[in-house]
């Protein structure tokens, strides 16, 4: 393995940028060329073909067989011209990633000839093996059929010589085993529900989107040491390596000079996405060591979803050809900031609102607050549940620790707004206000714009935190799909405002003035929620013991957090919303039980693998040439001397010999731990048994195997190092 680490390094040494040439210089002009976008349709499709397509996408009407065979011909064409040659459903299993089984255009004839074909039955419906996917139990071994069904909402596009199309993925008997079919119907619930509250203000408004603009941060590492760092390569993070001198405590790393062979491979990837639609707009330096982000503009949530799934293969495609691999692991090295995927979220109307920015006028700001204060009360109505939708394994390494927020969930708003909530929740009484009030009050709303004016600040210690024109969830895992996140988000919002309105109506059905009945049900909604919101320093302990004098939950581990899918109040809002069955949600906590279990485990046997077969072996060579050394000192030397001489060569051999005993007897403690709980049928009770009796011995072998690394011999220890990890350019 020593071999191993220090060819490593001089393939390290010997890299040159791979330089990469824009197709043009305007992005304009080959910005999404390989997607059948809105103008390929235009262009291929018939003028009725077209505006059934749009229909679908617009209003989610059906696209009848004959239509789906004239799109079909027509895509199928289009991507022919892009010289692809075969064509796949490209579907997001629970797995986290996404999926694609390809088939060729040809189909064989009589007299050993073929022909290209693409019919609209392939287009709109395949065939995948449900029971080979995560589900929870939906399909057994023998129970295979599942189907791919085709979301026109989203557009086809071509990659390499693949006509991808992207799909819904439900099991045989409808029940989805993916992240986009709730996605959808949760948007389609949030849809309905800001149109019927919109109606309060603007009756023009019959559309609402909800968007996404996501941040996706990332580690480059160079292929050659992520090869010779086994744990890395199969978990995703260096579960050993003593931290380095210098990390990022100089605050150098963050927005600074990106390096030649990064900014190469973000050319790169950057080209392709762009190629394929995706509107990535910002790159950087993020704060640790070899860190980076990219940014979007903001997209519809849906087609943002799917870029970002896209976006992620890309890069680990692109990252291959520039000799580097792209860490996506939430927490990859311990000691240094973390990798989050901050979900910026807001609400579009198809006038061209945007519903959490203020408006110029009383009447639009009114509009502004009531989404503002019910998003607010919609994240302290489900606040565990927002917490269960970011519960990874990998997750559970970041939350809390350097940049990520903690794993309590609270509201950051800024100091103005809060005030002015404070001021609504003073001035709105629970019966009739005077008119005086309603006119100071109106006034005092008109006046949000100039207060927001560059005065709310950020806040990167809140999970969720309103960032002038939208809110950011800060809180979501760099791997993750953002799917998850935004279907819950969405979810709750949209039963908040169901609710929200419910009373409103009940108000003015009682004869109460319709603005009025708006601002005593907000008020309601401020001081229900007011424990929700916190302008402080998340990271600090003091937060630690308010939050829990608040009520509010501090779950620290994914095996209790995602007991919140399964509460009754969570069934009931995914069921009364048509977003999610009870059997949708059991599956659900079920995959994501054992995805917990599945990767604790692998982590295990890794680090085991690691200290039995690499550390102690290296420790114990090293240690034996102490012992010649000092067997060679006792032959040369007088007592008195050697006894002097000899003494660092016999602490350090005698500290040797104790970590090497503690790590022998802790894998062997945690091999033993993994035997009983994978003789655990029970999914839940396997899951915390990981979480509790197996992680728990994590720290202690790290700890010791990492004082080894500064003990041994630098050419004798088998990994990259961090300091080569995260310093090697």
């Amino acid at each position: 393995m020593a071999f191993h680490r220090f060819k490593a390094l001089e393939a390290v040494l010997t890299r040159v940028p791979v330089e990469v040439n824009l197709p043009s210089n305007k992005v304009s002009e080959f910005f999404g060329e390989n997607v059948f976008g809105i103008d390929a349709m235009r262009e291929h499709l018939s003028e009725e073909g077209f505006n059934s397509v749009m229909a679908a996408m617009e209003k989610g009407t059906q696209i009848d067989r004959k239509m789906a065979d004239q799109v079909a011909a027509s895509m199928k064409g289009w991507a022919n011209g892009k010289g692809a040659t075969h064509y796949t459903h490209w579907f997001q299993p629970l797995t986290g990633t996404t999926a694609e089984k390809h088939d060729a255009f040809f189909e064989p004839t009589e007299g050993g000839r073929a022909i290209e074909r693409f019919g609209g039955g392939q287009l709109v419906q395949q065939e995948p093996d449900a029971s080979s996917f995560p589900n929870g139990g939906i399909r057994n071994t023998f129970e295979a059929r599942g189907y791919t069904a085709w979301d026109p909402t989203s557009p086809a596009f071509v990659i390499g010589k693949t006509l991808c199309i992207p799909t819904i993925f439900v099991s045989y008997t409808g029940e989805a085993l993916d992240f986009k079919t709730p996605l959808l119907k949760a948007l389609s619930a949030i849809d309905k529900a800001a149109v019927d509250v919109c109606q309060y203000f603007d009756k023009n408004v019959t559309k609402v989107n909800a968007t996404l603009g996501w941040e996706q941060e990332y580690f480059l590492v160079d292929d050659a040491l992520f090869n010779a760092r086994p744990d890395l390569s199969m978990t995703g993070r260096a579960l050993f390596g003593h931290i380095p001198a210098k990390g990022q405590q100089l605050d150098d790393h963050y927005f600074g000079s990106i390096p030649d062979r990064a900014t190469w491979f973000m050319r790169d990837f950057e080209i392709e996405s762009l190629k394929l639609g995706i509107p990535i707009k910002t790159r950087h330096n993020e704060v640790a060591p070899n860190q980076f982000e990219c940014a979007p503009v903001f997209e519809e949530c849906n087609l943002a979803v799917d870029h970002n799934q896209l976006l992620m293969d890309v890069m680990e495609k692109v990252a291959r050809r520039h000799n580097f691999r792209v860490l996506l692991h939430e927490k990859p090295y311990a000691g240094v900031n973390g990798s989050g995927k901050h979900n910026n979220w807001s609400l579009g109307t198809n006038t061209g609102k945007n519903l959490l920015s203020p408006g110029k006028t009383p009447k639009t700001n009114l509009q502004f607050l009531t989404f503002f204060i019910n998003t607010v009360k919609a994240v302290h109505d489900n606040a565990d549940l927002l917490r269960a939708c970011i519960a990874t394994a990998n997750n559970d390494h970041r939350l809390g620790a350097n940049e990520a927020p903690p794993a309590i969930m609270s509201v950051f708003l800024g100091t103005q707004l809060s005030n002015v909530l404070d001021e609504l929740e003073t001035k709105v009484k629970s019966g009739k206000m005077s008119p005086d009030e309603k006119t100071a009050l109106k006034l005092g709303v008109g006046k949000i714009p100039d207060i927001l004016l560059d005065n709310t600040d950020r806040n990167r210690t809140s999970p969720f935190a309103f960032t002038g024109n939208k809110f950011e969830f800060r809180a979501v895992g760099s791997s993750q799909n953002c799917a998850g996140p935004m279907t819950v988000l969405n979810a709750i919002m949209a039963d908040q405002l169901i609710k929200f309105k419910k009373d409103v109506d009940a108000l003015i059905a009682k004869n109460v003035d319709k603005d009025e009945a708006i601002f005593q049900v907000l008020r309601l909604c401020i001081v229900d929620s007011k424990k929700i919101r916190f302008e402080g320093n998340g990271y600090g302990e003091e937060w630690v013991k308010e939050a829990e004098k608040r009520g509010l939950s501090n779950i620290k581990t994914t095996p209790l957090a995602l007991e919140a899918f399964v509460s009754k109040t969570t069934m009931d809002l995914f069921e009364r919303n048509g977003i999610m069955t009870e059997r949708e949600q059991h599956a659900r906590y079920d995959i994501y039980l054992e995805t917990y279990t599945k990767k604790i485990q692998i982590e295990s046997r890794v680090m085991a693998d690691l200290a039995l077969n690499h550390i102690i072996p290296t420790a114990i060579k090293y240690q034996s040439l102490l012992i010649d050394n000092v067997r060679g000192l006792k032959e040369i030397m007088s007592v008195a001397d050697f006894k002097k001489s000899s003494q660092i060569q016999m602490e350090m051999i005698t500290e040797i010999s104790e970590h090497i005993n503690t790590i022998k007897t802790n894998v062997d403690k945690m091999t033993e731990a993994r035997k009983k709980a994978n003789a655990i049928v029970q999914v839940k009770q396997q899951a915390v048994e990981y979480c509790d009796k197996v992680k728990s011995y994590f720290d202690v072998i790290r700890y010791h195997v990492d004082k080894l690394e500064i003990l041994v011999d630098d050419e004798s220890w088998p990994l990259p190092k961090y300091r080569e990890l995260l310093f090697t350019k």
